[in-house]
């Protein structure tokens, strides 16, 4: 098939197919709240065949909308894992105003992501980020009150943006101290997608590169990327790992398989085990974690990531091909600024008001 059939017969599959009634909220939400989705507008919809039932409700309301937009099946396209994203994709992207990502991924597919996102950065799309999104988390984070996460999201934003570090901790042994850059940005993902950041869904976190982390972090939520699906909730295994000068030093658990694949994963390449973000979690909504790094990373706390720091849009010079989330639970969090201190959360939860 060409360009154009492809686009037909995945946008067909989905105007064919039925889906959960308790889909559709979360899929307004997407298409009408946070993404702003015109009529005039042209959307390409990315999905494959774990979330095609998602991606048909995603489609349902951008036929509501009244818009132009093709959907493309990735089995149909290219072999699994992606090595690369099929240029059939990206070509549509690239007469695109709006592009969703509704796909669950397999290991080893980030360089795909990437090509996918260099395109919607150069072109300053508005992106949806639903990396390995669930029935689940339609149905719980994608629910969210939007206005209310984006309000206290900045808040947080007011904080941060003036600070020189943020300390944390948590009972189950956490101990970080983020130095701050002035020369790198914070970026707020609070789930209301504009050209000028792409986000993922559900959103919720203020994000930025810090200058340097040092300390213990320990991971009793989740791991993100592809171990995440493996090795689901880490309360009864946690994955301590210490961190100096912004790399890490040593990592420990119980689980061995988990501790060897972060410690593989983490040594990819020279800059997979450097702290490239720091994020504060502002998805008030979301009331646990439930083992999936896309809604997790945005319950109320701290998580880092290591490797990339999406230097693009934080200013950080400097590039990974990976790049994986950590995420703890039940922080104290105390922002240092030139005007003194303030904690902003404790044990969980936010002292400040949306």
């Amino acid at each position: 098939m060409n360009e154009r059939e492809n686009a037909l017969a995945g946008t067909m599959r989905l105007k064919q197919m039925e889906f959960a009634e308790s889909f559709a909220s979360g899929a307004r939400q997407a298409v009408r709240t946070c993404l702003c989705v015109e009529p005039w507008e042209k959307v390409t919809l990315i999905f494959d065949r774990t979330t095609e039932e998602i991606a048909a409700a995603l489609a349902a309301e951008l036929e509501d909308v009244g818009c132009r937009w093709d959907a493309f099946l990735l089995e149909e396209l290219a072999p699994r894992p992606l090595l690369e994203m099929p240029q059939t994709v990206l070509a549509d992207m690239e007469s695109s105003d709006v592009s969703i990502f509704a796909v669950t991924v397999q290991r080893n597919e980030l360089k795909s992501r990437m090509q996918m996102t260099d395109v919607v950065n150069r072109r300053r799309m508005r992106h949806a980020h639903m990396v390995n999104i669930t029935a689940e988390i339609m149905c719980d984070g994608m629910r969210a009150d939007y206005a209310l996460v984006d309000r206290l999201s900045r808040q947080v934003m007011e904080r941060v943006t003036r600070a020189k570090r943020i300390r944390a901790t948590t009972a189950a042994g956490t101990e970080i101290t983020a130095e701050l850059n002035p020369e790198y940005r914070w970026l707020k993902t609070s789930g209301i997608i504009s050209r000028d950041k792409w986000g993922n869904l559900p959103g919720g976190e203020c994000f930025t590169t810090p200058g340097e982390v040092n300390g213990r972090f320990v991971v009793d939520g989740v791991v993100g990327d592809w171990l995440c699906a493996r090795y689901g909730l880490l309360a009864a295994t946690p994955l301590t790992i210490e961190i100096v000068g912004n790399r890490i030093v040593s990592c420990a658990s119980e689980n061995k398989a988990l501790e060897a694949d972060f410690q593989a994963y983490t040594s990819t390449d020279e800059n997979s085990n450097r702290v490239g973000e720091f994020a504060i979690g502002t998805n008030v909504g979301v009331a646990r974690v439930i083992g999936n790094i896309l809604q997790d990373e945005k319950f109320p706390g701290i998580h880092i990531a290591f490797g990339n720091p999406y230097g693009e849009h934080t200013g950080a010079p400097w590039r990974s091909g990976t790049h994986i989330d950590v995420v703890g639970l039940g922080f104290n969090i105390w922002v240092e600024s030139d005007t003194g201190v303030e904690q902003i959360m404790r044990e969980g939860r936010f002292l400040i008001e949306a």
